[in-house]
């Protein structure tokens, strides 16, 4: 009972960015930019499509759900990053908190990851199976989508969360990052880990490896269908909505992969750190730009709306 409670009292604290206060201050401000602009461009996408008419197809609805779950995956890591970061180290987490954190990240993350695969083949069916896109994809093929996504997500994070959350805890209690992530969290446990570490592979493969390989297989069909395309029109468009698609993944699967996919001894943790930076806060923010400068019909109904506010604001 003494050791329970004593686990529950753990107040855990983050290693910091810098030791130098001026240097904390100018990684917050330019956190705090990034975030706000990243939440502000996922918004923007996921508005721009509910809002105007022609955007109201499968590939658009797969990217405005995208948008909002990074607005929710980067907001459960940056506000506490903020604090911590202002606070000079002195902003603590309990167990629970930290706990709260690990889980809707894993699932935030773990379904952001399985929706990339989803667009993949949404776009897989749309360029090699023109003819028969509105019969396979649906509306309740995409709802169907979606939901599994998140159901997927939902169930890994709880079983890893849960798996880890009954190791007892003692020792140090500094995690060696800017958040809960699973891996610095686990080096915090008094017991052996090799069950938990293997669990975490595990639910990386499945997170990371197979979307990825679902993804590849899909493009190379798409590549050969975009070959056989004769109009340099008809293959400018195909590659145009597949390219920014492309570039997200790279992004995405490529930071993870370096963090889950490899041994924690293979890296530091500043590199850790560095590469946590970019999916976090950096990825988020590319992602809506990137959509939004390679895609026509995405630029013209954000043109649209942006006439229209200004329309109605002369008006006014």
């Amino acid at each position: 009972m003494g050791g329970e409670n004593r686990t529950e009292l753990i107040q855990l604290h983050f290693q910091s960015f810098s030791f130098l206060p001026e240097m904390q201050l100018l990684i917050f401000l330019a956190f705090l930019l990034v975030y706000l602009l990243s939440l502000c461009g996922n918004a923007t996408v996921a508005l721009t499509v509910h809002s105007d008419r022609s955007l109201h197809t499968p590939m658009y609805f797969f990217l405005a759900n995208l948008a909002v779950l990074e607005i929710f995956y980067s907001s459960v890591i940056a506000p506490f990053a903020l604090v911590n970061l202002l606070s000079g180290r002195k902003a603590t987490i309990s167990l629970a908190g930290c706990g709260t954190q690990m889980f809707f990240f894993v699932f935030l993350g773990s379904a952001d990851c399985i929706l990339l695969a989803v667009m993949a083949c949404d776009r897989y069916v749309a360029i090699c199976h023109p003819l028969h896109y509105t019969l396979i994809i649906n509306w309740t093929v995409c709802a169907c989508l979606v939901s599994g996504s998140l159901v997927l997500g939902f169930l890994l994070a709880l079983q890893l969360t849960i798996l880890l959350f009954h190791l007892p805890f003692c020792g140090t209690n500094e995690i060696n990052h800017f958040y809960c992530d699973v891996l610095p969290v686990l080096r915090l446990a008094c017991a052996d880990t090799q069950i938990h570490q293997a669990t975490v592979f595990v639910v990386s493969v499945i997170v990371l490896t197979i979307p990825f390989l679902i993804i590849c297989i899909s493009y190379v069909f798409i590549v050969a269908a975009i070959l056989k395309i004769r109009s340099a029109a008809g293959q400018h468009r195909a590659i145009s909505t597949c390219s920014s698609h492309l570039i997200v993944v790279l992004l995405q699967y490529g930071c993870c992969s370096f963090i889950y996919l490899r041994p924690s001894s293979s890296y530091s943790p500043e590199q850790r750190q560095a590469v946590s930076v970019i999916y976090i806060f950096v990825t988020p923010l590319l992602n809506p730009l990137i959509y939004s400068m390679r895609n026509k019909d995405l630029k013209d109904a954000l043109g649209r709306a942006l006439g229209r506010h200004y329309s109605d604001s002369k008006e006014i």
